[in-house]
């Protein structure tokens, strides 16, 4: 294995990686930043009103983009196994 192979193969997990995580990440940050806009307004300084939302948003997000986060490890994984073959010689 040369190295420009291990480099290129670390590149495509943390591609994957960020790919996975950027929908939960962008939700999580939207919510929070509209529940600081609120709290600047309305002038509630409450920590715990931040945490219900954000908890659930999130948790709304990874179930609505399960299968599509699966179907991409899934692709990863196989791609990744099955040029394990060439990467021997």
């Amino acid at each position: 294995m040369s190295t420009d192979l291990v480099i290129g193969m670390a590149s495509e997990a943390v591609k994957l990686i960020l790919l996975l995580s950027a929908p939960m990440l962008i939700v999580g940050l939207v919510v929070g930043l509209v529940i600081s806009i609120f709290q600047a307004v309305t002038q509630i300084q409450e920590m715990t009103l931040t945490f219900v939302p954000k908890i659930i948003a999130v948790l709304l997000t990874l179930i609505i983009a399960l299968p599509w986060m699966l179907n991409l490890m899934v692709t990863y994984t196989h791609n990744l196994f099955s040029s394990i073959p060439m990467h021997i010689r």
